[in-house]
């Protein structure tokens, strides 16, 4: 396979205690839309329009999200937005929000289901120690804060299953997209060192290095107004039209967040529109030069990207310890934030010359046919088989060719799951069957190895940069054809339908 790429938890994961700890991710729905219609247990906010006499909100693809479900995250949405001390749309405006949510989860859900990725107990229970740990809690103590905040812990584990699901279906389907070449990492660099004052400038001088007290960070809303794929040019016109129109509202004086939770079309919507604060290597360019004049609190202008038009509000900015949370904070819904290139020197670091077997998981092959079948492989190789015959003969990677050999690897290369069963074995030892998001492994360490790594590891460090800057905007280009493909009848929002292409 390629390498490992290093597992991104999205920061959904990464709850923040004000006060109480909220639900992780930008959604509090626990069970998927039915075909059938049928709703699940829960006594909606208010009763149904009476004009859907069928109790159907929203048809995607064959299945139905009813009334009923709506409703009943549209009373979880409310009590969210106000813990938050965010204005609360109208009855209406909050029920085509939510419903807009529940579309894209259940696009995501199915396509999910296409691709045969499911969550373990085993990954949930990493799920939680990793909540629990970024907070200082134990897991005993992080069950508690969560239902002193009035969520149970078992509504909280589905929603915090589907947020591990959501992201394994980013990493397949979108983070092998992005390509970063040798030549950005070299620009990159280069810039990075001219800024610390490494690089003699003109003359023969040498830049000084900025003094900062500590890493510079930037926090950013944002309203997004999405252009559909395929849009023509009038609809793109009325699209900037109602992007000017949100910002004329904001210029008046009306609550940013609140006018974000009304009529984004981002999924931070009913966060405030809130992407959380980030090292500024951790922004899209696109974001960075829209908001390098603006000082904490400011709105900028309208921007547009590949994906709609933006407008960008400044939340934070200078260093971590200088910032204030003016709200109860809310589960942040982008990726971690980036890490900072390491400054040049020596680095020595412990390498491991490794070989594995995978067997991934699809609709034909279930995560127990999997685990049985890699089971089986490495009962072969304790009776004496080869392990790089059997990588090159059942392998579902593409170091299969190889003999499943992935070269020398550097710590933080591989996921997580992979490392940790990795780092534990003896040279030559083949391990148990190890699970990851890509399926079920076997491992054979071959060698070890010190290397001073000083180099290569800012450039490691500075593709994982490059590649969060990608990221985001991948994904919501992703999210838009997933949707501009399929087959969507909204039904309190009709202009919003879709069909499929």
């Amino acid at each position: 396979m390629h390498r490992l790429p290093a597992k991104r938890w999205i920061t959904s994961f990464l709850v923040v205690l004000a006060g109480a700890i909220l639900l992780p991710g930008t959604s509090l729905m626990a069970k998927p839309a039915t075909s059938s219609g049928k709703s699940p247990a829960g006594t909606p906010a208010k009763s149904a329009s009476t004009q859907f006499v069928d109790g159907i909100a929203a048809v995607v693809n064959s299945n139905v999200i009813t009334l009923q479900q709506v409703n009943t995250e549209v009373q979880a949405a409310r009590q969210q937005l106000q813990h938050q001390n965010i204005p609360v749309p109208d009855e209406a405006a909050l029920q085509k929000q939510v419903l807009q949510r529940m579309i894209t989860q259940e696009l995501q859900r199915q396509e999910a289901d296409r691709m045969g990725i499911r969550v373990s107990e085993a990954q949930l229970a990493q799920a939680v120690q990793t909540i629990a740990g970024r907070n200082n809690l134990t897991d005993a103590q992080l069950k508690r804060e969560i239902e002193k905040s009035g969520v149970s812990w078992d509504h909280y584990l589905d929603s915090l299953r589907t947020e591990v699901r959501m992201d394994m279906l980013r990493q397949r389907a979108v983070d092998g997209t992005i390509t970063i070449s040798d030549g950005e990492i070299d620009s990159y660099l280069k810039n990075q060192d001219r800024q610390a004052g490494r690089v003699p400038q003109q003359g023969g001088q040498q830049s000084a290095a900025p003094a900062q007290s500590g890493p510079q960070v930037l926090g950013i809303a944002q309203i997004l107004v999405a252009v559909p794929e395929g849009a023509t040019a009038s609809e793109v016109d009325a699209l900037r039209r109602k992007a000017d129109g949100l910002l004329a509202r904001i210029r008046s004086g009306a609550d940013f967040a609140g006018v974000a939770a009304a009529a984004s079309d981002g999924p931070q919507a009913l966060e405030g529109g809130n992407l959380g604060v980030r090292p500024l290597d951790g922004w899209p360019d696109l974001f960075l030069k829209a908001t390098q004049s603006l000082k904490a609190g400011e709105v900028g202008d309208v921007v547009r990207s590949a994906n709609g038009f933006h407008i960008l509000k400044v939340t934070a900015k200078g260093t971590p310890a200088a910032q204030q949370q003016a709200r109860p904070a809310a589960p942040p819904t982008l990726s971690s934030p980036s890490p900072t290139p390491q400054q040049q020197g020596p680095m020595i670091v412990t390498q491991t010359h490794a070989r594995h077997i995978l067997i991934k998981i699809n609709k034909v092959m279930t995560d127990q046919a999997a685990h049985d079948r890699i089971e089986q492989l490495r009962q072969r190789i304790i009776n004496g088989e080869s392990f790089e015959d059997l990588a090159k003969r059942y392998s579902d990677d593409a170091s299969a060719p190889q003999g499943g050999d992935l070269g020398w690897l550097t710590p933080g290369e591989t996921v997580p799951a992979f490392e940790k069963a990795m780092n534990a074995l003896q040279i030559d030892q083949v391990s148990e069957p190890v699970r990851s998001q890509f399926g079920w492994h076997l491992i054979q360490v071959l060698e070890r190895r010190n290397k001073d790594m000083g180099d290569e590891f800012r450039r490691m460090e500075a593709r994982k940069i490059l590649f969060e800057r990608r990221i985001e905007p991948a994904y919501e280009e992703w999210l838009s054809k997933l949707r501009g493909h399929a087959f969507v009848d909204n039904r309190l929002d009709p202009e919003s339908s879709s069909r499929r292409r």
